[in-house]
């Protein structure tokens, strides 16, 4: 262990919870960068104390970290995978069977497996590389093909595109495929592998009493292996930017998702790429509300429309509509024009258009308006707003 949490913050391995808070509060104010300006020495120190103290100061990482070492704090330990180790253990120390299906000892067992996906990791810095103390069996899985992330980006649409389809252009940033050894992760002429001699198998022998074999990591089992490639350090993928045609179909709104096989991110030493799904981000109308599939839409008509009926032009997004006004018609009035909403997604008849009607006064009325209201005025009968009651 290269180096210890409970050495870094200077307490016993039985320290309680309390101890571990005072002692981190105090070394925590000797080393913090504040105190300590152009320090290198003392901000790595302090980083230290941080990583420790994010540790010890949780009961179930501290639980972990007391019995599998620092590999229990870095990044894709599996905790579940451990569970399954520890139970290996206890059996072992009680003399009985294998819980994972093996015999007794001198058999071939598929351990580095289990010990790979404990740690999802080929070692690193002060950690032990599992992969490679147990022969990393069962294919390999740590060296060979994996396949690429999915990757989500956002696109802002008005809300005119959404409703009629648009095609748009994106960029975006992703880890693509190593164009100099073409995702291989591996350039040059293949020749004898030099980790299993050619055999595509490896074995180790006496680890916890038991002989381990599998597929060589090197050569993925086939015998022979080239070096490297120096782009990509192996992995076969760098990052690049991506210039795609997107085609946004008609319809779409806000959280829509639109997928795209095989634009994700490459997957390494060859393995297939991820999708890549475009979330959909639409802007609202200044007139229009959407509602499902539906649209709604104020419409305004003059007095004399209202009252004595007119055919008046409407637009739609699906072009322009003659809709007819019913003769005594009030304010709030609503009219429904069947197919005129937005087209569905899922394959099904459009929505509807609703239009409520607003009846307009002149705002600047003449003479003749006024004595026009007025005779308009001695044509209704009764109060109108005799009727509000609260």
């Amino acid at each position: 262990m290269a180096d210890d949490y409970y050495q870094i913050l200077g307490v016993s391995r039985t320290a309680s919870t309390d101890e571990i808070k005072k002692a981190f509060r105090k070394l925590a104010r000797k080393y913090h960068p504040d105190v300590n300006p152009g320090d290198k020495a003392a901000e790595e120190k302090f980083k230290q104390l941080n990583a420790a103290f994010e540790v010890l100061s949780d009961e179930r990482k501290r639980k972990l970290y007391d019995e599998f070492g620092d590999e229990a704090a870095q990044f894709g330990f599996d905790e579940k995978k451990a569970t399954q180790y520890r139970a290996y253990k206890a059996a072992q120390a009680s003399g009985g069977g294998m819980p994972f299906g093996g015999g007794g000892g001198g058999v071939d067992f598929d351990l580095g497996d289990i010990l790979g996906d404990i740690f999802n990791r080929s070692g690193g810095a002060g950690g032990v590389d599992f992969g490679e103390m147990f022969g990393r069996a069962g294919g390999g899985r740590a060296a060979g093909p994996t396949a690429g992330e999915d990757i989500t980006a956002t696109l802002s649409l008005s809300f005119n595109e959404a409703l009629t389809g648009v095609e748009r252009g994106i960029s975006l940033q992703r880890p693509g495929r190593c164009q100099r050894c073409q995702g291989a992760g591996q350039v040059g002429t293949p020749s004898t592998c030099s980790t299993c001699g050619g055999t595509g198998r490896v074995r180790r022998g006496g680890v916890l009493g038991m002989n381990t074999s599998g597929t060589c990591p090197t050569c993925r089992g086939s015998g022979r292996a080239a070096p490297p490639c120096p782009s990509c350090q192996g992995s076969g993928v760098l990052d690049e930017t991506a210039r795609l045609t997107v085609k946004i179909p008609a319809g779409v709104h806000t959280g829509s998702k639109i997928r795209l096989s095989g634009q994700g991110a490459a997957g390494s030493r060859g393995g297939p790429p991820g999708d890549l799904y475009i979330e959909t981000i639409v802007a609202e109308h200044p007139l229009v509300r959407r509602e499902g599939d539906d649209l709604y839409m104020d419409l305004p008509v003059t007095v004399s429309e209202a009252m004595l009926g007119a055919e008046v032009r409407v637009p739609t997004f699906q072009g322009e509509v003659t809709v007819k006004v019913p003769e005594g018609s009030q304010s709030g009035r609503r009219m429904r024009l069947r197919g005129r909403g937005a087209p569905s997604l899922k394959g099904g008849p459009a929505g509807d258009l609703y239009l409520t009607l607003q009846v307009k006064v002149p705002e600047h009325p003449s003479t003749e308006a006024r004595k026009a209201a007025e005779a308009l005025a001695r044509a209704y009968q009764g109060d109108v707003r005799g009727s509000l009651q609260l």
